[in-house]
């Protein structure tokens, strides 16, 4: 290993020395080089050196679950189909994802669902966290962090990979990539991937079947880069997100409710639907374009298009016609008012705009303008098909339609001036949302017409000193509520930040650290409040005033040659005020409680040891505390700390131009059972994770 950095994982420590020469180029923009500068709580990861070995098929969240302050999330136990992960306790409705500096969050849920986009890693060169409010970046405004991940370049020279694995609960990928390096005088270079992931789950039927893929072609002549690429996916999913009671975890903790069939008392289980799946396509279109005008001033402008259609299908039973907006059935004189129904809930969307942004360079100046428009358009339908009775064949029972218009505007700036950097950033963002119901139905879709407009401040200060820096920023950031909440509510108020941050980077001699503090201040903050809808998603209220504090500390020992030891540590405490709880029974006021899925602790350590340039072994160690699972601090409503050690080992074979690396990840070696998610329903209800679990892989490239 050439260089000082983070092996296996960025912990927390963020230097900038040399790597090696052979080290994954990356697309250079503009937006990243100015993020390394920022006043700001930030991990830069790369992706071939920090993710790549244990890339064996998992999805991203839980790649990153190490990172500092996250907690990742499976609904089907083993890390893959629907995963997730929080930050700081924010979960993704709050956090900011950017693929190329686009909006990745879906424009009404704001979710993250990297169901749709399997494989990202693997066309991935960097991902870039920024916690807290961080800087301005595109789409809604980051309420626990953003993570941008940025697409890795097609190499200079013709090279072909294959990435192979098999595992536990018959989990295997197989991946094709190819790069026809530089030609046309050098000014052109296409890459090409694709990926199939499947795995039968941890939890009962919750198989996943994915597909993805990736194709980017890059143009360079001169100051002219541009850059066009294709990516997307396609998931079928059993649907896990239903959860059991603490009763049947404890004997049965692979049980799923989803597609039960009940007899006719609704007594017993005779029998599971097979089909009660997730359907979704999503396919991404980005065209870069990057322009050096001066010595002074360059341009980036990315135009984008993403369009996603799919569906989730139930088995629905002993159900009324009327539900459907469907007559009774009369056979030989008797009226049949209910029955069973086959339903599909639909969503067809398309999202697109553009994004630019002009850098200025001058001596003690550097300066950052951006613009961006986005319009979402949304159609949402549901149809049934008659079990018991076939001649009701895709019935639509209800439609409606969503536009929502997003226009913004930024300013940054850092002043140089001796050992001092000063950071400001100016935003104003302004969205439009209009849903309108065309055909009434299962109590679904409401009218509104919402506007927001939010100024979004930001200021910082950087103090260089020896081999580091000591930073200190404060922010306020915006969010409107989400399609769910406003459902749910149509009064629900946009959330508000006050974000200050305080932070040390230093590295010296064979040890580098980093340590920040954090207090963000809510106005009526959009919190779990434990409870779930008909599609596993998480039901948010407002929580009026509310806190959260902490300090993050990382660190990064190069004890020898062959072994370097990294880890990071989160203590917080986060809390909401005078905290109103809603019941059947009226309004009660609870006072100061703890915010929901906001362990106190959370710490990871790493161990890595490089016997030679081809083997390498590392062990990771994370350390969760204990979580509530809704704000009304009810001891019982509670998930348990836990202790989670992971294993990885790697052998490098090189034959000529021939590279075949060989991978093994073990997973919860101690077999802890475990619970990092949940939700109440009279009482609570959790997502069992898996036992010991193992990935093989072996990965071949061709250069």
């Amino acid at each position: 290993m050439k260089g000082f950095f983070i092996l296996g994982l960025a912990a927390g420590p963020i230097f900038y020395a040399q790597t090696s020469q052979d080290t994954l180029k990356t697309y250079t923009i503009e937006s990243v080089n100015f993020t390394k500068r920022l006043p700001v709580s930030k991990e830069i990861i790369n992706v071939e050196r920090d993710l790549a070995f244990k890339n064996l098929g998992q999805d991203l969240p839980i790649l990153l679950k190490n990172q500092t302050s996250v907690i990742s999330t499976s609904d089907a136990g083993n890390g893959v189909g629907y995963t997730g992960f929080r930050i700081r306790g924010v979960g993704g409705n709050g956090i900011n994802v950017m693929m190329n500096g686009i909006p990745y969050n879906d424009s009404e849920s704001q979710g993250t669902f990297f169901v749709n986009v399997p494989d990202l890693t693997s066309s991935a060169s960097q991902i870039i966290i920024q916690r807290g409010v961080g800087t301005s970046s595109n789409g809604v405004s980051a309420f626990g962090a953003s993570v941008n991940v940025i697409s890795k370049n097609p190499e200079e020279k013709f090279y072909i990979k294959s990435d192979n694995s098999y595992g536990s609960f018959n989990t295997y990928k197989y991946s094709a990539e190819i790069g026809s390096g530089k030609f046309w005088k050098d000014r052109l270079s296409l890459m090409g991937r694709y990926t199939h992931i499947h795995s039968d789950g941890y939890i009962d039927r919750a198989f996943s079947d994915l597909n993805s893929y990736n194709f980017t072609a890059l143009f360079e002549e001169n100051r002219t880069k541009i850059r066009l690429m294709a990516f997307g996916g396609k998931e079928k999913t059993y649907q896990a997100w239903n959860g059991i009671d603490k009763a049947t975890w404890e004997t049965n903790p692979k049980f799923n409710y989803s597609g039960a069939i009940y007899d006719a008392n609704w007594e017993n289980i005779i029998g599971f639907y097979d089909n009660e799946t997730d359907n979704y396509r999503q396919n991404h279109y980005q065209l870069l374009w990057e322009q050096e005008l001066n010595d002074r001033w360059n341009m980036e402008t990315t135009f984008h298009y993403t369009k996603g259609k799919g569906y989730y299908e139930n088995y629905k039973q002993d159900v009324k016609f009327s539900k459907y907006n469907l007559p009774n059935i009369f056979q030989t004189g008797t009226e049949i008012k209910r029955s069973d129904f086959i339903r599909k809930k639909w969503l067809d969307n398309d999202f697109y705009g553009v994004v630019s942004t002009l850098y200025g360079k001058f001596e003690n100046l550097d300066l950052n303008f951006g613009l961006v428009g986005n319009q979402y358009y949304g159609r949402h339908f549901g149809n049934v098909t008659g079990v018991y009775f076939p001649q009701i064949d895709e019935h639509e029972y209800y439609r409606n339609n969503s536009l929502k218009n997003e226009v913004a505007g930024f300013a940054k700036f850092i002043v140089t001036k001796n050992r001092f950097e000063f950071f400001g950033d100016l935003q104003l963002r302004n969205i439009t949302y209009d849903t309108k119901i065309v055909q009434q139905g299962d109590d679904e879709g409401v009218n509104l017409d919402k506007k927001w407009t939010f100024f979004n401040p930001k200021a910082g200060i950087n103090y260089k000193i020896p081999a580091g820096k000591i930073f200190i920023s404060a922010a306020v950031a915006h969010r409107e509520p989400n399609r769910d909440d406003l459902f749910a509510n149509p009064q629900t108020e946009a959330e508000k930040l006050y974000d200050f941050e305080a932070g040390i980077e230093k590295k010296t001699g064979k040890v580098s650290f980093t340590g920040n503090l954090y207090y963000m201040n809510y106005v009526n903050q959009l919190v779990l409040n434990g409870q779930i809808n008909n599609v596993g998603e998480f039901i948010r209220v407002n929580s009026g005033q509310s806190y959260r504090m902490g300090v993050e500390l990382g660190a990064l020992a190069q004890l020898s040659e062959k072994v370097n030891l990294s880890g990071n540590v989160t203590l917080s405490k986060s809390e909401n005020k005078s905290f109103k709880n809603e019941t059947s029974e009226g309004i009660e006021i609870l006072g100061d409680t703890p915010i929901s899925f906001s362990p106190n602790f959370i710490g990871n350590l790493l161990v890595n040891y490089t016997p030679n340039n081809k083997l390498s072994f590392s062990i990771q160690n994370q350390y969760v505390g204990k979580q509530f699972l809704d704000n009304t601090n009810n001891e019982n409503l509670q998930l348990k700390d836990y202790w989670l050690t992971d294993f990885n080992a790697k052998y490098t074979l090189n034959i000529k131009k021939t590279e075949i690396d060989f991978k093994l990840l073990l997973n919860n070696i101690f077999n802890k059972k475990y619970v990092n998610n949940g939700f109440v329903y009279d009482g609570p209800m959790y997502f069992s994770q898996a036992g010991t679990n193992f990935m093989f892989g072996m990965s071949y490239s061709f250069k």
